[in-house]
């Protein structure tokens, strides 16, 4: 017993209890949001229990932070040497879904095994992602290029997976990281933009020229043409951030957040800022930005490549996910079915967040006892 009380005590003497307790507050402030406005309008629309899906929210986030603390807690060496076994079983899992995936609104994104609640895979798989290819970008090798090559055979096919589901959300975000890593890991720019174009080449002939994408194209064309009858979703989403103004109408007082599609998950931030207003909107970013400065404070303190590489990545993928959903719910991007993180509904969402989060705060631990 005292050596499981020493071993807390270590924890919690060498965690960043800063880093700790804003992600914690941005957990408990989706938990709120859950309460007050997008659980009972989800609720209203599938006929549920007003409270079911605050509930479910409850049980997310419970099990997501305890993954958090879990993963913060393990030796770093062991976290990383299973990162690498889970990046392998999670890639399975991606690749079961085109056979046995269960399709949701045209999107077959979600398995529903016997021994688990239903997910999405590329959710659980982002962090362990980012572990592995900072392992192999910061391998040093007298190939230099050879690390380049390999991680394009780890991204392709994870990128086919989503692109057949499809997921263009998570392709792009996917993408966007593994260009970041390669930038700052040091590649020669030249090659880095060669690997640019040749990502957008491939995604442009893909949207042009096959027709299984053909709903990208129209999409993107409906968000460049504002008098089109597609753009239902973006027009209610910044009809309900106008309505709210700066300080907002009120808990429970939004006329068009129960018309808001997948209000929930996708968004959120229009529901939030027509009860709450922007001034909360632009709080919670405020927090979301403070999170980052902290991270980037410790990632200059640090001299472990890989461990740099890990940081930059997580920390990317927050802030470029939090970027896109805010970005498509004021109508600067087109509708990607993006969540936000730790806010939004949803338990692989939670859980990845938690994931990635419970990784950072392990990599940012004080090195002494």
């Amino acid at each position: 017993m005292n050596n499981y009380l020493d071993s807390f005590y270590d924890w919690w003497k060498n965690i960043d209890k800063y880093l700790l307790f804003l992600i914690i507050g941005l957990f408990f402030l989706g938990l709120f949001f859950s309460l007050v406005s997008t659980s009972l309008i989800a609720s209203d629309k599938l006929n549920t229990n007003s409270y079911h899906f605050f509930l479910k929210h409850l049980s997310y986030i419970s099990l997501g932070i305890s993954i958090l603390i879990f993963f913060s807690f393990l030796n770093q060496k062991i976290l990383i040497k299973i990162s690498f076994v889970l990046f392998l079983v999670t890639f399975l899992t991606l690749f079961l879904v085109p056979f046995i995936g269960i399709e949701i609104k045209g999107s077959k994104r979600w398995l529903d095994l016997f021994f688990l609640p239903r997910f999405q895979p590329i959710e659980i798989l982002k962090p362990f992602f980012i572990i592995t290819l900072s392992l192999l970008l910061s391998l040093k090798n007298r190939k230099l290029y050879l690390k380049y090559f390999l991680s394009t055979i780890i991204l392709f096919p994870i990128l086919l997976l989503l692109v057949y589901q499809p997921d263009l959300g998570q392709t792009f975000l996917i993408s966007m990281i593994w260009l970041a890593l390669i930038f700052v890991s040091g590649i020669n720019i030249l090659l880095f933009f060669i690997f640019f174009l040749t990502v957008g080449f491939v995604a442009s002939y893909l949207v042009i020229f096959i027709p299984k994408f053909e709903y990208i194209k129209i999409r993107l064309f409906s968000f460049l043409d504002t008098s089109s009858s597609n753009n239902y979703q973006a027009e209610r989403a910044s009809d309900a951030i106008i309505n709210g103004g700066f300080f907002g109408k009120g808990i429970g007082e939004g006329t068009l957040n129960s018309r808001v599609p997948e209000a929930h998950t996708d968004y959120i931030v229009s529901v939030i800022s027509e009860e709450f207003g922007a001034i909360i909107v632009i709080g919670i970013l405020l927090i979301y930005l403070i999170f980052s400065y902290k991270v980037i404070q410790k990632i200059n303190l640090l001299n472990d490549n890989t461990v740099k590489l890990i940081l930059i990545g997580s920390i990317s993928i927050i802030l470029l996910q939090t970027f896109v959903h805010i970005g498509v719910n004021i109508r600067l991007l087109p509708t990607t079915g993006m969540t936000l993180p730790f806010l939004s509904y949803g338990g692989s969402s939670i859980i990845s967040s938690a994931l990635i989060c419970g990784i950072i705060l392990n990599l940012t631990k004080r090195k002494i006892n």
